[in-house]
């Protein structure tokens, strides 16, 4: 599987992929040339990350921005890198003054306990499969398959993964493919089959027809 990715590091596969993808695929040989040297980075460790996507959950960009610079100033750390003992070590009352809800508060210990018991297995994780490392992400409350597929995309890098969830992919694969007809999961992963075994870099690509800026997770 490689090891994971250092924070800024584009993927060693993104070039072959680009060239396996213009060749099976008639839209991503039209897509790709458009985003001219744009690339996909991780950025941030596996803790830091997860912890911010929960405090993302179903608030606008700008208010998690907001509340994720709160919480951290908390901790008075950096706000790349937040550590899980940092978090259990905080009353509920401080998070909440922070800005999150009483259920995010509970997601975020939980993702630490997670984390400090050794539930997860981040340094097993390159020798693990894509659908291992989804199974123990989404036994920690608060993380959902999507959340646990973007962390795949954007933080391990995983070149095949193909977020059916995600409506941005399914409007894409609409726009791109059908006319803007709707299109269900199951055309979709028709489409994906194309672009094995680099689905994540054609979802990538897909996000970026529809608006010019970089998915940031």
């Amino acid at each position: 599987m490689g090891r994971a990715p250092a924070a800024g590091v584009t993927p060693d596969y993104w070039d072959e992929a680009c060239r396996h993808l213009s060749k099976r695929d008639r839209v991503m040989k039209k897509l790709i040339p458009q985003f001219g040297e744009a690339r996909l980075q991780s950025k941030g460790d596996a803790f830091t990350t997860l912890a911010r996507s929960i405090v993302g959950q179903q608030i606008s960009v700008k208010a998690a921005q907001s509340v994720w610079d709160k919480f951290c100033a908390l901790m008075s750390g950096p706000s790349h890198k937040v550590p899980p003992q940092a978090v259990l070590a905080l009353t509920v009352e401080l998070q909440r003054g922070a800005g999150l809800s009483a259920r995010k508060v509970e997601y975020l210990r939980d993702l630490a306990e997670s984390f400090e018991a050794g539930r997860v297995h981040v340094k097993q994780w390159t020798q693990m499969d894509d659908e291992a490392i989804i199974d123990e992400l989404v036994a920690i409350r608060g993380i959902g398959r999507w959340t646990a597929e973007m962390f795949l995309i954007f933080h391990l890098m995983r070149p095949n993964v193909m977020p059916l969830d995600d409506l941005g992919l399914l409007k894409g694969i609409s726009q791109n493919y059908f006319s803007g007809e709707p299109v269900s999961r199951a055309e979709a992963r028709e489409v994906g089959e194309a672009w094995a075994p680099y689905r994540s870099v054609a979802t990538w690509y897909i996000w970026r027809s529809l608006d010019p800026l970089p998915v940031d997770y």
